[in-house]
């Protein structure tokens, strides 16, 4: 791993179900792994509703960040990987109220699979907060 870089690793958030970090710290950034609907405390999907699912993906995001020196007020681009497109409108909806000032830049994809069946997945890249 590059000197300038730093693995974020908290029990806030679900461990990695694969070789790679929860985020990485780059300079100012931080770059977040996708996040799943997993329950930090058990490693299993929290639920097969979309609107549990999304929420505690938020969560988790929310959790990686934080434990990296930053937050989602400090996000500057999300991507959003969804199963179904016409899921869209109720994402969105639980989306805003964690977003509600500063908005990020965002894609919004809708994909084949996710890890784990799951419905949602949201990675981030954030800037890390000034001491």
């Amino acid at each position: 791993m590059n000197l300038n870089s730093q693995a974020i690793n908290t029990k806030d958030a679900p461990q990695a179900i694969g070789p790679y970090s929860q985020g990485i710290k780059f300079g100012q950034l931080i770059y977040t792994s996708g996040q799943i609907p997993l329950d930090p405390t058990n490693g299993e999907v929290v639920s097969e509703k979309l609107e549990i699912q999304t929420v505690q993906v938020l969560e988790n995001l929310k959790n990686v960040l934080e434990a990296g020196g930053s937050g989602l007020e400090n996000v500057i681009k999300t991507t959003v990987f969804i199963k179904n497109m016409d899921d869209f409108s109720t994402i969105n909806k639980i989306y805003a109220e964690y977003f509600p000032n500063n908005l990020p830049a965002r894609s919004c994809v809708e994909v084949s699979r996710l890890p784990m069946g799951v419905l949602i997945e949201i990675e981030a890249v954030a800037s890390i907060n000034e001491e």
